[in-house]
């Protein structure tokens, strides 16, 4: 005979794979099961002795990995060697190592924005106006050329997949914000980005903490409507009745905590029917606000709709949000593939700053802009035009960080001279991993879970702080 409690968990994780309003509300009500419930009412973080830059943070994950070289991080040294045969170095990776290999120039021409003198290609017209809030960071680096296991690492500090989230690991220490809203929402593209909905996954932490994706078409919560012809008086009555009934079965089950959360659930359901709605509805923004995001613009309409809602989520309080910009993977044709994607994101990325900045919360937000990996300075493509494009490089990447107590206006680290490898302030990935739990309040060694015969961390095995990025 099956043990009745494993039987329920099995059921709790299968209810939890869909998107419905009833598996939103009982993912945020379990969440009052982790490190934050026992700590909610010490004002302290609840795995950790920091004192948090953020309450919130929105990570912007851009998919396929853009190049620095072509975005942030100028090489003048390639327009010299520009089509000229690359000789590979022992120390770099590249993901075309075969046959013949020739540098490759920027397409693009470079500018110093704001007092800080940022280095930007000079198709980022609107960011460059908030320049000086910025920190880049460009000793970042990875360990895989590949998409899949590049994206887990990035999202989930490991290369295979089935290990929580970053996300997970925040609102797992930290808990949520608003009783009525997932603490980790993520909003994705139509196609789900290399490595599927793992990206966004709770691995081993209970199911409560796994991300919440809204559906970038349609309804983007299913079952937040009522039926048609279905009041709130019904919708009452019919909990009551169904409260009364459980309620005699919890009695047989006295311990059992997720029956208790499961019923309560319902409730929490049908108040987030009330709440909900109005936050994902951005049509009762005034139009100078959506003027701002670059709304109505075909180029940059999706992202614009996406920037805006990650501002509405985290002023109602959910703790982390993760927005997907994909296509990124320019293998060629990169002048014109980065100048598409760079105009979709400019205008709403920088409205979300400008917006967040004066509202008063940018101090309070932290906002990660970054890919999976880099890319390299060379390709196999000979000859002229625009049919240049770069492979992947984990070794050299452009991240930036702004808001939520990073050193705005400076850029921190290097690559050498072609853009093939950081040489300066280098850290592996883990490293910005925890840089970015302590600015949220989190000690990366105290925030673990015990599984598989050990406590395990965000960061694996554990690292430092990238203090050089904090103000």
């Amino acid at each position: 005979m099956q043990n009745p409690t494993s039987s329920l968990k099995r059921r709790d994780f299968l209810y939890q794979l869909g998107t419905g309003l009833g598996s939103i509300a009982l993912t945020d009500l379990l969440s009052g099961t982790g490190l934050a419930a026992s700590n909610q009412h010490n004002g302290l973080p609840a795995a950790g002795s920091y004192i948090p830059k953020a309450k919130s943070c929105i990570f912007l994950m851009m998919e396929g990995g853009p190049s620095h070289i072509d975005t942030f991080d100028p090489k003048p040294k390639l327009q010299q060697l520009h089509a000229k045969e690359f000789v590979r170095d022992d120390k770099m990776l590249s993901a075309m190592a075969t046959g013949k290999r020739y540098y490759v120039q920027s397409p693009f021409d470079f500018i110093k924005a704001g007092q800080s003198g940022a280095d930007m290609c000079n198709l980022w017209e609107n960011l460059a106006g908030v320049a000086d809030d910025l920190c880049f960071y460009r000793g970042c680096q990875v360990d895989s050329v590949n998409h899949p296991t590049a994206m887990y690492q990035m999202n989930s500090g490991s290369r295979f997949s089935g290990d929580p989230a970053m996300g997970s690991w925040i609102t797992y220490g930290l808990g949520s914000q608003n009783q009525n809203l997932p603490g980790f929402i993520v909003l994705p593209e139509s196609n789900h980005p290399q490595g599927g909905p793992a990206n966004w996954g709770n691995g081993f932490l209970p199911a409560s903490f796994q991300g919440t994706p809204l559906r970038p078409k349609g309804m983007p919560i299913l079952d937040l409507k009522p039926p048609a012809g279905i009041t709130r008086e019904h919708q009452q009555s019919n909990l009551n009745l169904l409260n009364q009934l459980n309620q005699q079965h919890a009695a047989t089950h006295p311990d059992h905590a997720e029956l208790k959360a499961r019923m309560d659930s319902y409730e929490l359901a049908f108040r987030m029917q009330l709440e909900v709605p109005g936050i994902l509805d951005i049509e009762d923004e005034d139009q100078s606000t959506k003027d701002l995001y670059g709304i109505g613009q075909s180029h940059c309409n999706e992202v614009g709709r996406k920037c805006l809602l990650a501002r509405r989520l985290v002023e109602k309080g959910v703790r982390f949000v993760q927005l997907y910009a994909g296509n990124w993977d320019s293998h060629n044709f990169i002048k014109k593939s980065h100048g598409k994607l760079i105009r979709s994101v400019d205008q709403p990325i920088a409205a979300l700053i400008k917006d967040l900045k004066n509202r008063g919360m940018l101090d309070e937000t932290l906002i990660v802009w970054c890919g999976e990996f880099g890319r390299t300075p060379d390709n196999g493509l000979r000859g002229g035009g625009t049919s240049y494009g770069r492979d992947h490089n984990p070794k050299a990447m452009t991240v930036w960080m702004a808001g939520g107590g990073v050193k705005a206006g400076h850029t921190i680290g290097a690559t050498d001279e072609t853009g093939s490898e950081a040489i300066d302030t280098v850290h592996h990935v883990r490293d910005l991993h925890i840089t970015i739990l302590k600015l949220m309040g989190l000690d990366d060694n105290k925030l673990t879970f015990y599984h598989g015969g050990r406590f395990k961390q965000l960061s694996q095995f554990g690292g430092l702080p990238i203090n050089e990025l904090i103000a």
